[in-house]
């Protein structure tokens, strides 16, 4: 009889859109406050109102995310990589906050299953469109942040971004270093850049490639790889980073 009236008085538990508790279990953080879970999914199109999107959905989200993320990306390659300018270091970071990374790792954990979208947006694709992707993990490390502090964000981003580093930067996916290059090259008149093999070690199964590129017969830039085409890519991105602090406008841009 006693326990009968505690159920009738305990409060009920709230109903969510989205299961929230498996979303929790993904991101590998608990929500203090979950109506910023909710606001981090809710996706622009689910509200009909230009202001009520601004207020409601994870647009504002997306924007606190995004400086969040730079910072903590920004601190852990400046540690990392003791050595490296502020060239290597700034093409460094445009991969890891790139849309291409992000919207990786977004559907690999299937963070779009949680998107709250409207029909037409649904038809469309929407939990798979990259911009969307991206987005959504902005919208979420945005939202970690401001119910966790700082602390709980960076977390977040050294589990599912930081311990992943090499991996983004050495697929050729991510970016392609040769074709930034050689559409900077062609675009100022200077023609193809030239690659050339200038050393091979190791045994035939485990060979060691060292590549220069020439530029403008003025620039160049050196890279090593297990093979000569990624060997090629670490050259071009050798030539990037050098040329950056005389054409500022080689830096990568977001993917």
């Amino acid at each position: 009889m006693f326990r009968s009236i505690l159920q009738y008085f305990r409060p009920a538990r709230k109903e969510y859109p989205i299961d929230i508790e498996r979303l929790q279990k993904t991101i590998g953080y608990t929500f203090n406050q979950p109506e910023q879970l909710i606001k981090a999914v809710s996706h622009r199109s689910s509200f009909a109102r230009s202001a009520t999107q601004t207020r409601y959905s994870n647009e504002r989200l997306e924007f606190l995310g995004d400086a969040v993320l730079g910072l903590i990306v920004t601190r852990y390659l400046y540690d990392r990589y003791r050595d490296e300018n502020e060239g290597v270091l700034s093409q460094k970071k445009a991969i890891l906050v790139s849309r291409k990374v992000l919207g990786k790792i977004s559907d690999d954990l299937n963070f779009g299953e949680f998107l709250i979208l409207n029909k037409g947006e649904e038809k469309t694709g929407g939990r798979k469109k990259l911009s969307n992707l991206a987005n959504l993990f902005e919208a979420l490390l945005g939202a970690i942040y401001l119910d966790g502090g700082y602390e709980a964000a960076e977390k977040f981003v050294h589990r599912h971004v930081l311990k992943q580093t090499e991996r983004f930067l050495n697929e050729e996916r991510f970016f392609n270093y040769k074709s930034h290059l050689l559409e900077f090259s062609q675009g100022k008149g200077w023609g193809v850049p030239k690659y050339q093999i200038i050393h091979e070690s190791g045994p035939d199964h485990q060979k060691i490639f060292r590549v220069r590129v020439e530029v403008k017969e003025e620039y160049e830039g050196v890279g090593e790889g297990s093979n000569k085409k990624n060997a090629e890519q670490h050259a071009a991105r050798d030539a990037i980073a050098k040329m950056s602090s005389e054409y500022p406008e080689i830096n990568l841009k977001e993917n």
